[in-house]
């Protein structure tokens, strides 16, 4: 029971010992300073002194230890002076010795080192790289050199040793404090300089030129698209599916836009309506105008500049807008584009519509000349047997000797009949016999003909053949000239079926009011990027800035 009254009064007797020390920890990462105390009192938990007085050293030493103690030193300047001098290749015996010393040498023991300076390589003279004594560092060489050190009255020190422990970690927190601020206050003094030059200076003069130096501009604005012809019920496959839509003409469309913004289209406008004498006109501010005599390709900039077409797939519209100084010569710029647009449409079609016709023509052309040769040559094997109809002259002949032969069998018959009675009459038998020989006659004669039409280089059935096989040649010309002049109309049809139109659906109409430059619009995107480019432009010095110094 008595061990721990004991025990406590011990605590309180350290404690009321280390208030006359610094052992007190700091509030808001201050550290408490280091007051004057008896050499034997208790060292503080938060900076221990090493060495509270040399008994090595002189009485000046001594006293200048003294003298270092009583300015009020911070645990952190004192650790700052102890690293400080042994970077110098000095060895105190303590944190005031080494305030002590680097004072005497005339270097500031308290003043922060520049990342850079700590990395230069010693030079051969530095105790610590081995050389010989007296040389300096090249930290040491870049360091601000300090006055040599001056016997300081105590009067001229600041009284702290009347305060208490309380009321100078009060008085150092708001040092650190006001310095915070000021320091604060300078950065965002920096960077309002830095801003304002950077970004407020560009974007106001950018705002000055939309303002008050840039030209108005007139937009003109027109639509027009491209149509098939219509060709319902004649389409199959997928070519009928998207016949109709914005889909078959997507091509065109693409085509009409790339010629509309090409420098063919250019040239040809500057022909016909004064492209580069429009923008080189003295009323135009000086950076929208041309040069006095300026080159094609300076004009077909301005012109990409000028003249936006814009096609838009899932409607089929193409979009075209012009911008010019006057708002009659933007509207004679469109319209002047429509009209070459139209005529390249017109091309297009006329090409498709040649390519697709002409074969099925020299097709058509070919079947023709043949179905001619071959009535030709059956006109001209008519002429040589001196008939028209060979086939009809053997039938005939055929006729004939069948009909001789039937009143032939009747003669005989009756001829045979007259004989048969015992008693005939002699004028009507030899009336008989003459019916049957001139009969007989007549059918010699008829098939001698008809031996003669038969047979032979030049008979009736040598030419007959010859004349069926014209025919035949003829009729297979005919059903071949009949398919091809088919397939010409069909192709005709395909062709009148792809031709393609351009329908103006928004005519162009002169502006009354300009529509450029948009002088907030532009001037907030000024202020973008030049914010933009200033932001990315510090990000970049300051991980450079970290890379160096870690």
């Amino acid at each position: 029971m008595t061990t721990k009254p004991t025990a406590r009064r011990f605590r309180i007797k350290r404690a009321g010992q280390a208030s006359g020390a610094t052992d007190k920890k700091p509030a808001d990462r201050a550290e408490a300073p280091r007051t004057e105390a008896p050499a034997k009192a208790a060292p503080s938990r938060q900076e221990p002194p090493r060495d509270t007085g040399d008994t090595r050293a002189p009485d000046a030493a001594r006293t200048g230890l003294d003298a270092i103690r009583n300015e009020g030193l911070t645990g952190r300047q004192l650790r700052m002076a102890r690293r400080v001098a042994h970077k110098n290749g000095l060895e105190p015996t303590s944190d005031f010795d080494a305030v002590r010393l680097l004072r005497q040498r005339g270097i500031d023991p308290f003043q922060r080192s520049n990342m850079l300076e700590l990395v230069v390589p010693k030079n051969p003279g530095d105790p610590a790289s081995g050389g010989p004594a007296g040389g300096e560092t090249g930290a040491q060489a870049g360091r601000i050199q300090l006055p040599q050190t001056t016997p300081l009255d105590r009067e001229t020190l600041p009284a702290t040793e009347h305060l208490s422990p309380a009321e100078l970690r009060d008085r150092q927190i708001s040092e650190i404090q006001q310095d915070i601020t000021r320091r604060r206050r300078r950065k965002l003094a920096m960077l309002l300089t830095r801003l304002s030059f950077f970004v407020f200076l560009p974007t106001i003069l950018a705002g000055w030129y939309f303002y008050a130096v840039a030209t108005p501009m007139y937009a003109t604005k027109s639509e027009f698209l491209i149509l098939q012809a219509d060709s319902a019920g004649s389409g199959s496959g997928l070519g009928g599916l998207l016949s109709g839509t914005q889909f078959a003409t997507s091509q065109d469309s693409i085509a009409v836009q790339s010629y509309l913004q090409s420098k063919d289209a250019m040239l040809r406008l500057d022909d016909e309506v004064g492209f580069k004498s429009h923008f080189t006109q003295d009323s135009i501010d000086p950076i929208q105008r041309l040069t006095a005599d300026p080159s094609n390709e300076q004009a077909y900039r301005t012109y990409q500049k000028n003249v936006k077409v814009g096609y838009d797939p899932t409607e089929g519209v193409l979009r075209m807008e012009v911008i010019a100084a006057d708002p009659g010569v933007s509207a004679n710029i469109s319209r002047a584009l429509i009209g070459y647009a139209e005529e390249r449409v017109n091309s297009l079609s006329a090409e498709k519509r040649d390519d697709q016709m002409s074969d099925a023509q020299e097709s058509f052309e070919n079947a023709a000349a043949e179905r001619r040769q071959a009535q030709e040559a059956l006109v001209t094997l008519q002429l040589q047997g001196d008939t028209l109809d060979p086939e009809a002259v053997i039938a005939g002949l055929r006729a004939q000797i069948n009909q001789v032969e039937l009143l032939l069998l009747e003669k005989e018959l009756e001829l045979a009949a007259l004989l048969d009675n015992a008693r005939p009459n002699q004028s009507r038998v030899d009336g008989a016999r003459g019916d049957v020989r001139r009969l007989n006659d007549q059918l010699d004669e008829l098939n001698a003909r008809m031996t003669d039409a038969s047979q032979g280089e030049n008979s009736l059935a040598q030419l007959n053949v010859r004349i069926q096989m014209a025919q035949a040649d003829l009729a297979t010309r005919d059903m071949l000239l009949q398919s091809a002049l088919q397939q010409m109309e069909q192709t005709r049809m395909e062709a009148n079926r792809q031709v393609r139109y351009l329908t103006v659906s928004v005519k162009p109409v002169p502006s009354e009011e300009p529509s450029y430059p948009r002088k907030f619009e532009n001037t907030l995107v000024a202020f973008l990027v030049f914010a933009g480019i200033y932001l990315m432009v510090s990000l970049t010095a300051s991980i450079l800035r970290e890379q160096v110094t870690s």
